[in-house]
């Protein structure tokens, strides 16, 4: 058969072929959202074959496995590797027309060098073979793919308390890819999870050494984490919240909560409104005094399936999309941080699409003149991150602002193959753009259109981030 992902895959006119070779493909990725584990690129771990590293901790492939009648032994239980990677190739074909079809043979093409065949039943045998005989290579390990991507920077996602060894560690290396921190401290807002909320707080006292038996020493102590992160290149926070909270409380309110909180008294739903309001503005305050951006990633419901959760624990793809009310409350939290010039410049991301007008409209209100683009319309992310979530996503964000100010696509995976991610949105946005000079829309200026291309592609994060590369 004919390759699958040619050179010109998603490029369905000359205009966006040339967009893309001459100006999005060679552009190095700024990754500044990711969940990929510090400790494996400290290591630099290598993998015994595909199926580590292309299944484990995979919720996009377990769900589509689970929705083909997959049993769930070759999924998260105890099959051998091979089984998995089996049951996976049997699967590849019924995926077609979503996104992971073409991630698949994206990765098999770019990190494999296989294009003469698709994934399925029939090739699943000679695939494991010959990703078998690469991973065996010398030059397969995890930073050796990073450096094939062109990858220049990537920031992780690191709760509070962790120590960054591995960040140092990796520093200490002089690896060229720079490897950064992202503070995540979801955790220090879970009240409504109080088990979980108590041990986190005992934690956060141990790694401080701090006696936290009051607010203002919760308070001070993340602060003391803050300036840890800081020090250890950190330059953003981010914040996966299921709406944005901004309830009106006082000062007292929120000490009585936390000692409730910490001696299992019920909190009201209001009670733990209160304390999420209470805790985005303070993080909020202290990023924007350190210089940081800030994320929300807005509206997942998490570990919906009760039966899978109490089975398989949270990230095993039982999220869904939600449907908060989000505009009055997010107005309103980026209005209270702006009001003291408190709001930093901040990434928003939205799950359900019925939102997306809604955020690139809501953007505009806090653009400030301070720097370009300061409140950016987030890509598209998790069930959004396809070609039709990433088209409707960049015609929101032109609609309504400034696409070529935008920030450009993160990959927000556990895997290190997905930085073909980026080479996706790459195409995708050309297609559009080249779309648009084919019908007239966009002037037949191949540097103008290019030069945006350049941006979003890489310059933009750059300089918005100032990221030293």
């Amino acid at each position: 058969m004919s390759p699958f992902i040619t050179e010109n895959f998603l490029l369905s006119n000359a205009t966006a072929v040339k967009l893309f070779h001459q100006y999005a493909e060679q552009q190095p990725i700024i990754d500044y959202h990711n969940h990929l584990p510090p400790q494996e690129i400290a290591e630099d771990t290598r993998w015994n074959n595909i199926s580590q590293i292309w299944l484990n901790g995979d919720h996009y492939k377990w769900r589509a496995m689970r929705a083909n009648g997959i049993d769930e032994k070759y999924i998260t239980g105890n099959a051998a590797d091979k089984e998995k990677f089996l049951a996976w190739a049997r699967t590849v074909p019924k995926t077609l027309r979503n996104p992971l079809y073409h991630w698949t043979h994206m990765e098999l093409k770019n990190s494999f060098g296989i294009t003469d065949v698709v994934l399925d039943g029939s090739t699943a045998e000679s695939v494991w073979e010959r990703t078998s005989a690469r991973i065996a290579s010398k030059d397969f390990s995890c930073r050796a793919l990073l450096k094939n991507s062109n990858v220049q920077v990537l920031c992780t996602t690191d709760d509070p308390t962790d120590s960054l060894q591995y960040h140092r560690s990796i520093a200490a290396s002089q690896f060229t890819v720079q490897v950064l921190p992202t503070f995540r401290p979801d955790k220090a807002m879970a009240v409504e999870q109080p088990e979980t909320f108590k041990a986190w707080v005992k934690k956060l006292g141990e790694v401080t050494n701090t006696e936290l038996g009051k607010y203002s020493d919760f308070i001070g102590a993340i602060r003391q984490r803050y300036q840890y992160f800081h020090d250890a290149g950190c330059r953003l926070s981010d914040h996966g919240i299921e709406t944005a909270y901004a309830e009106e409380y006082t000062d007292s309110e929120i000490a009585t909560i936390f000692a409730n909180a910490l001696a299992g008294i019920p909190l009201s739903p209001l009670d733990i409104r209160q304390f999420k309001s209470a805790m985005l503005f303070e993080f909020g305050c202290m990023g924007s005094e350190k210089g940081w951006t800030q994320q929300y990633h807005i509206g997942p419901i998490r570990n919906v399936n009760a039966r899978m959760f109490k089975t398989l624990g949270p990230d095993t793809g039982f999220d869904t999309i939600g449907d908060a009310e989000i505009a009055k409350p997010l107005a309103k939290l980026l209005s209270r941080l702006d009001e003291n010039n408190n709001l930093a410049k901040t990434i928003i991301y939205n799950l359900n699409p019925r939102d997306n007008d809604m955020f690139a409209a809501m953007i505009g209100c806090f653009q400030d003149g301070s720097s370009a683009g300061k409140i950016q319309y987030g890509s598209a992310w998790w069930f959004l991150d396809q070609k039709d979530g990433i088209e409707k996503q960049i015609n929101s964000l032109s609609n309504m602002g400034l696409l070529s100010q935008f920030v450009g696509m993160l990959t927000d995976s556990r895997s290190f193959l997905s930085y073909s991610r980026h080479e996706y949105f790459r195409r995708i946005l050309c297609n559009m753009l080249g779309n648009d000079i084919e019908q007239g829309t966009l002037p037949n200026d191949i540097d103008l259109i290019g030069g945006m291309v350049t941006d979003i592609c890489y310059a933009n994060a750059k300089k918005y981030f100032g990221f030293h590369v």
